[in-house]
Order: C-alpha cells, then structure tokens, then sequence
C-alpha cells in the first residue's frame, strides 16, 4: 500500500499538470472503493486545476469550482501519458488537460480498486474522510509535548500508537518500522510505558524517515512507481523492514518479526529496547 512518501511523490510529480484546464474526461470503470460520480466530465469541463496539496495519504487537486479528493488504495497509480499512450488493463479514469500546444493525460490505474477519486464542492478538510486525521508528521504541530500527551495514557502499543491516522497521518507499516528502529524503541512496548526523553526522540526520528523517504522517491517493494514510471528506492536503506533474520546495520544481531495489528512488524532485538 503506498505510504506518505508514495503519495507525496505522486503528488510532486503531478505538478506539471497545474494551470491546466479539462478538455475531457474517459471513466472506464466506475466502480472504485466508492462509485465515481458519473457527471464528473460534465462538472471537470473547462475547469483549470489551480493546485495540488496533500493531508495525509490523499492528494487534493484543486479546480476553479471545487476539488478531487484522490487516494491510492492498496495498488493505485497515477502517470501523466500522452494521447499517443493507449490505456492498458486496469487504467479505470483519464482526465485530459489541454496544456496549450499539447495535451496530457491524467491516467489513473488501479488493479484492485481499493483507491477513491472523489469530487467536492465544499472544504475538502471538512470532509469526512479528512476531518478527524492527526497533524502531518513533518509539521511543527507533531512534537514530542503533542505526542506524549497522546501516548502517556494509551495501552496499546507504540507501533499502533504511531500508526494511527487520528494520532499522527501516514506513519504506515513499513516507516513506523524503520522510526522505531532509529529511536531504538521496540514496537512491542505499551505506548504508556514510553518515556518523555524516547518520545523526543522517536518524534525526530519519525521526520527524518519520512523526509528522507521522499526525498528517496518512497519506497517501491511490490507495483508503486512514480507518475513518470520511475521506482522509489528508499527500500535499499531499509534497516529493519522486510529483513527478518537478516544482520543487523548497527550490531549484526538477526532481524526480528513478530505480528502487531495483524501486521507484520521488524526490529532488532539488541538495538531496540
């Protein structure tokens, strides 16, 4: 499932579309996590696209008279193709922008079809699918004080703690890993236990994660690729995730795997206490 840095570089890699204005729109299915609505070319028509931002793990692409609200699901992609580029198997919705002497091809291709491509014409961030999201993990909102007044009280464990979006946005499975493993905190530990001083420093270790994941182009282990069908390669620096009884990068110490949440979660049994 793409995390914030997959959906932070598809965003980045969409900006090229920005000040573009809707000459068509194709659906050829439907039928995503929710329905697409099926006036959306009529609605998109002659619409220039003024911006594009991001909460969390979806991007919102802002028009004159509203927005898209785009999440990736479990297998979603987005590239930019030419008209000469005919779609293939699984590219569901295509939104042609009329880019002055060319045209560009906003692709959307989802396999499973767990992704949602919304329309609204109210405050995106109103929305229910974004009103109750915690603060972004590289804003000066998500601090160790924020954090540990969330933690200081909950018996669930760090890594769920971390992973909730109503705690903190986009820490999933796979960068959750990888911040307990540089704050030296095992995912198994009861959040409540945690203390203030590893709570700075799980928080800092959480932002230079992400922020170096993205600057890595996210992190490409089954089908994620950029807009421009380039793969992330943050996977290469993975120090714990998908590593189990591999050595360790600090002590050579076998890589764990135990189970949390249903997911499957890594760490070093020495480095991490």
């Amino acid at each position: 499932m793409p995390e914030l840095p997959e959906v932070e570089v598809t965003r980045l890699g969409l900006t090229p579309l920005i000040s573009g204005k809707v000459c068509d729109v194709k659906i050829r299915n439907h039928s995503l996590r929710w329905p697409v609505n099926s006036n959306l070319k009529t609605i998109l028509k002659s619409q220039e696209l003024k911006s594009l931002s991001r909460r969390g793990k979806y991007i919102l692409a802002a028009f004159s008279s509203g927005y898209l609200i785009i999440h990736l699901g479990m297998s979603g992609k987005i590239s930019i193709a030419s008209e000469k580029k005919e779609p293939i198997k699984h590219d569901h919705i295509d939104i042609y922008f009329n880019m002055g002497k060319s045209k560009k091809i906003f692709r959307y291709n989802d396999t499973r079809r767990f992704g949602a491509i919304i329309w609204t014409d109210e405050d995106p961030f109103k929305h229910k699918l974004l009103s109750s999201l915690g603060p972004e993990p590289l804003s000066d909102q998500f601090n160790a004080s924020y954090l540990y007044e969330k933690v200081k009280r909950k018996k669930q464990l760090i890594k769920s703690t971390i992973m909730d979006s109503n705690v903190v946005v986009g820490v999933g499975n796979i960068y959750a890993s990888e911040s307990l493993f540089l704050a030296g905190i095992k995912p198994q530990r009861k959040s409540q236990k945690i203390k203030k001083k590893e709570i700075e420093v799980l928080v800092r270790s959480i932002k230079i994660v992400i922020q170096s994941a993205i600057k890595k182009g996210g992190s490409t282990l089954n089908d994620f690729y950029s807009v421009n069908g380039q793969s992330g390669y943050f996977q290469n620096e993975h120090k714990v995730y998908a590593r189990e009884n591999q050595p360790c990068t600090n002590c050579d110490e076998k890589i764990s795997q135990i189970r949390i949440s249903q997911r499957s979660s890594f760490y070093c049994n020495k480095c991490q206490v």
